[in-house]
């Protein structure tokens, strides 16, 4: 099924407005540097710790993938984000500063003036500022995933070449607003790259434990390590060995990812193995020792397990009591009466394994035929091109549903015909690890296929899927598991984007039939509409599942993955909400709606907004059925009146219009009933939102119209103010001043020296002139008495007399002291007059 052409692609808006939700809960831990400032909430994609632009910048590595060659840590898919539904918090890997930050989140309806008029939403809002926790180890793998655990207690950081775990609630110190953590590594003698230089393919946490961390490497070992007691060695090893037959490339053949069951019967004890083939494999069954499992769905795998015990096939009564002595040594409650008398809800796993038997690797899966044989009824022959890149379980109902990517930009979706079944191989003993007391620490399985006992039971089921209600009840305890094949989704990527193609897939926390691919390309919704024993089979040729892009990106050879973190979110109000990180920064926020709702907006620029009338029509109804039903060309009415009913001609003309009839109305009336009754839950909510909007516009014309009076009044009011303002700019015409002419240029050069004269050179005239006269009388004074001496000391002694040279350079020099003394008087008057002016 193809969903875009293969030219269809635009740059992500980093202006997107988020549409998201939850409560409005404050977070219930802080840091104390957090603690001491007031929290301001802020929409999630507008917190400052986006738009930095060196927080997700990474070194780049060189790994080695599973066929040998050499890539860059550019081509390993990465996720820097992890949400903790528990907390209502956002995890986000800073690798620039190699610390985490941790932002609370709260869900609010918008407000009712920022309401849009299309699809108006619950609003995502972050508090600011936010936690920053570093690790207190320098950790030298780059990180590519983050992850946390059950509880929410403890985050995991997992690169090519190492996995640490930091314990978010275990601090050492708090210094310059971070919190550091209590990191370590996890299995460095076996992963790093200066002793082994084993890859790590994938690690998961265990869904039933908050303590087990099950890692794939490079050498197709399985481990479960148990954090609480061990960080280097494992706690249980599984060699995934299988035994190849004809296949002679033990290279190419090899597991590159996994995933924990789910919720039916044995698959909680089970673990799926994808390998490089594309072909399925289940080991069953695993459980972490010292995890919890609920008392009802213990009982319910323990009565499930007694079904093989009659079983004529001694196979098969072997497994089926090695299966009842292991759920009665891994959970002792089941044989103690003690048990009924107490309220015992959980029961405690306890390690044991079989001594004289290994378990087995089931597979590879098979698709049930439909009365097809193949010389090889082991090997399933999926047809998808390229090689598989991802792997993803889900439980849907009573459904197992299993979904492949392919390189080619293909989505194998199958289900399992039956339940998963515990299966072990005689002969081959597993190696234990015990303690002084004797009991066992560690165990190490070599797990092989037994292929040739799989091809037997294989050619004794016989299944004709007719009725797939019945499809469980055909299939004996202990036959080999089967895939039925559900659909094949056609990404329609570019043929750029399909050169280092990377597929992420990730479920919907809410939606179980929803799930999301992410891309170079973007992200695509896809749902499974029919699934075979939660619903009813559609009729053929009705559609199985749909794709929805709902990101639309441009593909770069430098990051061919479109988003560095990626999570949905769920909300208080059932909707999930989409939150992705850009290579860039940026964050981006977008509403995934309900079931029974709307499918979400495809963000893409070059397309019309969403919203109007004809894009709704479109979404809605095919262009087929809006053309309406082809017209009949009936010829003139001389030429059928010359044929009799009863002619073999009449006949066939007869059949022949009753044939186009039916092709062209009946069958375009099927068509039409099929699309109406398909999108009759759309229709009706469009119908709501209308009416919905109906109201809202009513309810504001009614507030308009009570309003109304007062607008009236405040108008009135107005103009009265406008005109009491033109009142008094008239009355400003009539002053004295308004005749005035402006001033030349000159006046405004010499009114700027006086002005720059009277700021700053008043007071400097005033206190020269005060000196000068200070001067002058002195001065005046001495000459004074120097004469009166001068004659008194001539009439005694005629030869001490003043030449008459310095006379006159004192009357000179007196002269001119008066000079400056006036002009200086002048300047001072003038200055004055022009203040008392400017007063004035």
């Amino acid at each position: 099924m193809s969903r875009r052409s293969a030219d269809s692609s635009s740059r992500i808006d980093s202006r997107m407005n988020g549409r998201t939700g939850g409560d409005g809960e404050s977070p219930r831990r802080s840091s104390p540097a957090s603690s001491k400032k007031t929290l301001e909430w802020v929409a999630l994609e507008r917190h400052p710790i986006f738009g930095n632009s060196n927080i997700n910048s990474s070194r780049s590595t060189a790994i080695i993938d599973a066929s040998g060659t050499t890539s860059s840590s550019s081509s390993v898919l990465q996720n820097l984000l992890a949400w903790d539904a528990g907390s209502s918090r956002l995890y986000l890997w800073d690798a620039g500063s190699q610390c985490v930050h941790r932002l609370a989140m709260r869900f609010r309806d918008p407000d009712p003036a920022s309401r849009s008029t299309s699809f108006s939403a619950v609003v995502v809002e972050a508090a600011f500022p936010s936690e920053i926790f570093s690790t207190d180890i320098d950790i030298q793998a780059t990180v590519h995933d983050i992850s946390l655990n059950t509880d929410g207690s403890t985050l995991l950081l997992t690169g090519s070449e190492g996995l640490s775990v930091m314990h978010l609630y275990e601090r050492t110190y708090s210094f310059d607003g971070k919190i550091s953590c209590r990191t370590v590594l996890v299995g460095s003698r076996l992963f790093s790259s200066n002793n082994n230089g084993l890859r790590i393919l994938q690690a998961t946490w265990h869904p039933y434990s908050s303590n087990h961390l099950g890692v794939l490497s490079s050498d197709s070992v399985l481990r479960l390590f148990d954090l609480s007691s061990d960080l280097e060695r494992a706690e249980q090893e599984f060699y995934l060995q299988p035994e190849l037959g004809r296949i002679q490339n033990t290279v190419s053949f090899c597991p590159i990812a996994f995933s924990f069951g789910g919720q039916h019967l044995w698959e909680r004890f089970s673990v799926f193995i994808l390998y490089s083939n594309g072909s399925l494999y289940i080991l069953c069954p695993i459980v972490p020792f010292g995890s919890f499992f609920s008392l009802m769905h213990v009982k319910e795998i323990y009565k499930d397990a007694h079904v093989g015990l009659d079983s004529s096939n001694p196979t098969v009564a072997r497994n089926s009591g090695l299966a009842i002595t292991w759920l009665e040594a891994t959970f002792p409650e089941l044989v103690e009466r003690k048990m009924e008398e107490e309220s015992v809800f959980l029961l405690r796993a306890h390690p044991y394994t079989p001594i004289e038997a290994s378990l087995a690797l089931q597979g590879p899966l098979v698709y049930a035929s439909y009365g097809e044989k193949t010389d090889e009824p082991y090997v399933s022959v999926t047809g998808c091109e390229g090689k598989p890149v991802n792997f993803l379980y889900c439980s849907i109902g009573k459904d197992s549903v299993v979904v492949i990517a392919w390189s080619s930009g293909l989505l194998q979706i199958d289900a399992l015909v039956d339940e998963a079944q515990p299966l072990w191989k005689a002969g081959s003993s597993p190696h234990f690890r015990v303690d002084t007391s004797g009991n066992i620490e560690g165990v190490a399985v070599i797990c092989q296929s037994d292929l040739e006992e799989s091809a037997i039971s294989h050619k004794r089921v016989e299944h004709e899927l007719a009725n797939m209600q019945g499809a469980s009840a055909a299939v004996s305890y202990r036959d080999p598991l089967l895939l039925l094949k559900l659909a094949i989704v056609d990404l329609s990527l570019p043929k750029n984007a399909l050169n280092r193609c990377l597929l992420s897939l990730f479920p919907d926390p809410l939606v179980s039939e929803r799930f999301y691919c992410l891309h170079s390309g973007g992200v695509d919704m896809i749902i499974i509409h029919c699934l075979p024993f939660s619903n009813m089979i559609p009729e053929m040729g009705a559609a199985t599942s749909s794709v929805c892009p709902i990101l639309t990106t441009s593909h770069s050879e430098s990051s061919p993955q479109a988003l560095c973190g990626y999570a949905v979110v769920a909300d208080s109000y059932g909707h999930s909400q989409f939150v992705g990180v850009t290579p860039t920064n940026e964050c981006l926020v977008l509403e995934m709606k309900g079931w029974n709702e709307m499918l979400p907006s495809h963000f893409d620029l070059d397309m019309k907004p969403f919203g109007s009338t004809e894009t709704i029509i479109s979404d809605l109804l095919s262009k087929e059925l809006l053309s309406g039903p082809k017209a009949i060309i009936i010829p003139p009415s001389t030429s059928l009146r010359s044929l009799t009913p009863d002619s073999i001609e009449g006949r066939s003309t007869l059949h022949h219009y009753i044939k186009l009839f039916h092709e062209n109305y009946v069958e375009y009336a099927h068509k039409v009933y099929i699309e109406l009754e398909q999108h009759g839950e759309y229709v009706k909510t469009i119908t709501d939102t209308q009416l919905k909007r109906l109201k809202e516009v009513e309810q504001r014309l009614s507030k308009l119209e009570k309003n109304e009076k007062g607008v009236e009044e405040r108008i009135s009011r107005a103009f009265k103010v406008y005109e009491l303002l033109e009142q008094r700019l008239k009355n400003f015409e009539v002053l004295p001043a308004a005749n005035k002419k402006p001033l030349s240029k000159a006046e405004r050069e010499f009114n700027a020296d006086l002005d720059r004269i009277t700021d700053l050179e008043l007071d400097e005239f005033h206190s020269a002139i005060d000196a000068l006269n200070t001067r002058l009388k002195r001065y005046l004074q001495t000459s004074a008495a120097s004469l009166s001496n001068t004659a008194k000391l001539g009439s005694g002694r005629r030869k001490n007399y003043v030449p008459n040279d310095q006379v006159s350079q004192l009357k000179s020099a007196l002269s001119l002291l008066s000079n400056i003394n006036s002009e200086n008087v002048k300047k001072v008057k003038l200055i004055e007059d022009r203040l008392e002016s400017q007063q004035e």
